[in-house]
């Protein structure tokens, strides 16, 4: 006959206390869920009424074939019918140049002239998607003022509607600073300034690579559905401050931790389950794969097919030490870089860190030292999602939009950030995001428009020819 346990021992009190433990799992896997079901409903309702809203100054606003108008009509807004191409002209000393007329013209004789303000920004609007050309006023320059490349008066611009597309003209106090044969040459301003958006372009990938890299160290997996996390941090902040109208600060707060859920749930409800079952790294990875996917068509279900915008106001630049950003740009750098060392600070000097950290080392001899691995992974996974959620907002207020593809376009950025500073290594995630990001800016010296981010591409597989253990990795001797 079989031996009873008796009621008393260690097997049952766990016994006991797993079961609550479960309920209350279950219940909080409940809430979030019912939370985001809430979520899409609140967007798919207030949807109609903001496009109603801004339909009315759209139409308003619609030129007739022509006319022309200025900024003072007041900023020009984006919405599902209309779309805003606008810029800033500086002068010789980075200051705003006003009274600078632009002229824009484009598809079925649609002509309108901007004037530039005290800021030195003008925007036109469009209600129609297509190819349009601004050209500057050459005439209505301030005195001693030319434009830094005459032949860059007039430029080429592809607008859609819900959008908006920025053109900056820089004036030098020489006429004929340059010409139209050296268009594509190398300053000294120039290259500062890129040098500049690589370090944000690098701190904002890191909030996401950190993450990417630690799920790495901790399971094995490469998961390509870390994208579409960052994509999520940006439509949930869209539907917070823009349709909902929430405080931008309290909007970042709530959507990172909305987002640090959809990674314990993901943990919960998907990666311990197949973990336990011994489920193969390579089929964990096609399973990514199937999410990422998945994830991809449910925002442009839900949220269409075109960029939305988190905050719909003109955003504000600001000149410092000769760079010229907005002032998103400043804040997101700002608080990449608390987030990026706090989070340097927990794995370094806090006990969960380094069990995390163990555990990324070597999982086997952390189990056998008495660390909860499972419980490590789950924390990993919570963190990397609220770091990506973060990167999003952050993304979506810097580039002034986010669509249902961001995070797809970001994670060759990711991978070749991870693996260039070392896989598994959160430190070597930063530094990798750091080298990627300023590279395929200054790389944007020489090559046109987004085939920069080839250079990614590049630099991933000289490194795996060369180091593929990368910066902090280390070599391993495999069969």
């Amino acid at each position: 006959m079989g031996s009873i346990t008796p009621p008393g021992s260690a097997l049952m009190r766990r016994l006991r206390r797993g079961a609550p433990d479960r309920r209350k799992r279950l219940v909080l896997a409940a809430v979030l869920f019912l939370a985001f079901l809430a979520t899409f409903a609140v967007d798919w309702a207030v949807s109609p009424a903001a496009d109603a809203a801004t339909s009315s100054p759209a139409a308003s606003s619609s030129p007739s074939t022509g006319s022309s108008a200025s900024t003072s009509d007041g900023p020009c807004t984006v919405s599902p019918t209309n779309g805003c191409i606008r810029g800033t002209i500086l002068d010789s000393e980075r200051k705003p140049a006003t009274g600078v007329d632009v002229d824009v013209a484009g598809p079925g004789g649609f002509a309108r002239t901007a004037t530039t303000d005290d800021s030195g920004r003008w925007s036109v609007s469009v209600t129609t998607a297509g190819q349009y050309t601004v050209s500057v006023d050459q005439g209505s320059l301030p005195k001693g003022q030319y434009l830094t490349n005459a032949a860059d008066a007039e430029r080429k611009v592809n607008a859609t509607l819900n959008a908006n597309v920025g053109q900056i003209f820089q004036l030098s106090d020489q006429q004929g600073a340059t010409t139209s044969d050296d268009t594509s040459s190398v300053s000294a301003a120039r290259a500062w300034q890129q040098l500049a958006s690589g370090i944000r372009l690098g701190l904002l990938i890191a909030l996401a690579s950190v993450g990417l890299s630690l799920i790495y160290g901790t399971t094995g997996l490469s998961s390509f559905s870390h994208g579409e996390q960052v994509t999520l941090g940006g439509l949930l902040a869209y539907v917070f401050a823009n349709q909902l109208g929430w405080n931008i600060w309290v909007t970042g707060i709530v959507v990172t931790l909305l987002c640090a859920a959809t990674g314990y749930l993901q943990d919960a409800a998907i990666w311990r389950p197949l973990r336990r079952r011994r489920i193969s790294l390579t089929q964990l990875m096609i399973v990514t794969i199937g999410l990422s996917i998945a994830a991809q068509y449910a925002f442009q279900y839900f949220f269409g097919a075109s960029t939305v915008r988190i905050q719909q106001g003109n955003p504000e630049t600001v000149t410092f030490a000769g760079l010229t950003l907005t002032v998103q740009s400043y804040v997101a750098m700002g608080i990449a870089l608390v987030v990026l060392v706090g989070t340097g600070l927990f794995l370094a000097k806090t006990r969960f860190g380094r069990a995390t950290r163990a555990v990324s080392d070597n999982p086997a001899l952390a189990a056998a030292s008495g660390i909860d691995v499972d419980r490590v992974i789950r924390f990993v996974w919570t963190l990397a999602a609220g770091l990506a959620g973060l990167s999003g907002v952050m993304l979506g207020l810097v580039l002034n939009g986010v669509n249902w593809q961001t995070g797809l376009q970001l994670l060759l950025l990711m991978f070749a950030s991870v693996t260039l500073g070392g896989l598994g290594t959160a430190y070597g995630a930063l530094v990798g995001s750091m080298i990627i990001g300023i590279v395929v800016e200054l790389t944007n010296l020489v090559l046109p428009g987004d085939f920069k981010y080839a250079t990614a591409l590049v630099i991933l597989i000289l490194i795996l020819l060369f180091r593929p253990q990368g910066i902090f990795g280390r070599a391993e001797r495999i069969g």
